[in-house]
């Protein structure tokens, strides 16, 4: 597996978030677990299996984010080339069946963002995995679960 290009700032983001985990919320059920055990026969304590399912939940939520990270790299966006669409490029394109254009950024873990005028989407979507390495006025097939679309390039903005 190749590894996500990500900014300082998102690894931070999920390096925070990662530590609240473990150092506020894992506590917080370790005690309600143990408040659950005190009552009593463990068989038939509802407080105390839904704490144990919660701590469980908790704990894959912390491996997920750590898998997450270990799959990344931290890139800074001015390193990467201009003129071409790679890690941290705003590109317009045109949907060429619709005839309508679409901003994309193309961002990392824990960086992505859909509502908006752009688009904040991961570098290992389908659309940005088309548009790799592409510049201005080419135009890719990109084919999505919903079906395949017809993009061409508008323009690149290396910020």
């Amino acid at each position: 597996m190749d590894r996500q290009p990500i900014s300082r700032a998102g690894y931070d983001k999920i390096l925070a978030e990662i530590k609240r985990l473990e150092s506020v919320e894992m506590p917080k059920i370790a005690e309600k677990v143990a408040e659950a055990r005190a009552e009593g026969d463990l068989s038939e304590n509802a407080e105390y299996h839904g704490a144990r399912e919660t701590q469980g939940m908790l704990q894959a939520k912390i491996n997920q984010l750590k898998t997450k990270l270990a799959g990344c790299v931290i890139v800074e966006k001015s390193d990467m080339p201009k003129g071409v669409v790679s890690y941290g490029s705003r590109v317009t394109v045109k949907d060429i069946d619709l005839d309508e254009t679409e901003t994309y950024e193309f961002v990392g873990p824990g960086e992505e963002d859909y509502d908006g005028d752009v688009m904040k989407i991961l570098t290992n979507s389908p659309i940005a995995q088309a548009l790799m390495g592409k510049k201005v006025g080419e135009k890719v097939e990109v084919t999505l679960p919903r079906g395949s679309m017809e993009l061409e390039i508008v323009e690149i903005a290396d910020d």
